[in-house]
């Protein structure tokens, strides 16, 4: 079985080349494919001949999608929709993953896979519905796996920003009204190969770590994990203001998979390293 796995240099794609190494892998990256080229991508995905396509590749700066509408919608929708056509042509499995922020945070008890009602806040969340959207309309044999508040080596993220401003501060003001689920990079890899090697149904699933925090609450956590002794308060989203909305309540409720161990566990394995 062939492995294709694209954009492998994020932090949730080198995961994934460590989660699925004992296969036949290839992976590429921006400077070996650009997705929004629906007749190159098809051309080079045609000669390799993949059995699965893993796409890890996507626009995630968030804020900046609200001024680079056009490129979000390409990278996050037009791109996923290729890699759909040329899955359903060679009969491959296709691997996506999409976000908590194509729902609009006022459902205070979560989202389970089967909720419907897409309706993004944000530029982000909305090309990432249209990836969605085109997946689906393909035809082709596909895993949505939709995950939240991602974190791990080898990219910016939550995390560390926390530790970094931590250890330079003596006070902090964190959000304290969105709520999600951390998630960590290398339990979402390590559940998407299982995912592949249990040959789960085709379909739409949710991958977090289990429960969910806001993010005073994660970073008070992260703190008292790492012994830095910073002062911290809870604000408001309004008192920093970001050009992207964000959704008040995003949980992603996980009903068709073996729960992930806790987020507190994660984050406890992740500042190990």
């Amino acid at each position: 079985m062939k492995v294709l796995i694209i954009g492998h240099k994020g932090m949730l794609g080198s995961e994934l080349v460590k989660a699925f190494s004992d296969l036949e892998l290839t992976t590429w990256d921006t400077e070996d494919i650009d997705i929004t080229d629906k007749e190159k991508t098809f051309s080079k995905i045609k000669a390799l001949k993949p059995g699965i396509i893993i796409n890890a590749a996507a626009y995630t700066a968030v804020d900046d999608c609200e001024e680079n509408q056009e490129l979000a919608l390409s990278v996050n929708g037009e791109g996923p929709g290729n890699l759909a056509l040329i899955a359903k042509e060679l009969d491959a499995l296709l691997v996506h993953y999409s976000t908590d922020y194509i729902f609009s945070g006022e459902k205070e008890g979560g989202y389970d896979e089967e909720f419907n009602e897409i309706d993004p806040v944000n530029v982000y969340g909305e090309s990432k519905a249209v990836g969605e959207a085109k997946i689906k309309e393909s035809g082709c044999q596909y895993y949505i796996i939709r995950t939240a508040w991602l974190y791990g080596a080898g990219g910016n993220n939550f995390v560390d920003t926390m530790i970094k401003f931590g250890t330079e501060k003596d006070e902090m003001k964190i959000v304290d009204d969105q709520r999600g689920c951390p998630t960590y990079a290398v339990d979402l890899a390590t559940t998407t190969r299982k995912m592949v090697d249990d040959k789960k149904d085709i379909g739409i699933y949710h991958v977090t770590n289990f429960g969910h925090c806001t993010w005073y609450e994660f970073a008070n956590e992260i703190f008292k994990l790492k012994n830095i002794a910073v002062k911290t308060a809870p604000c408001t989203s309004s008192e920093f203001p970001r050009q992207a909305k964000r959704p008040k309540y995003s949980i992603l409720l996980n009903t068709k998979l073996d729960q992930t161990r806790p987020w507190q566990d994660a984050l406890k394995e992740y500042l190990a390293l």
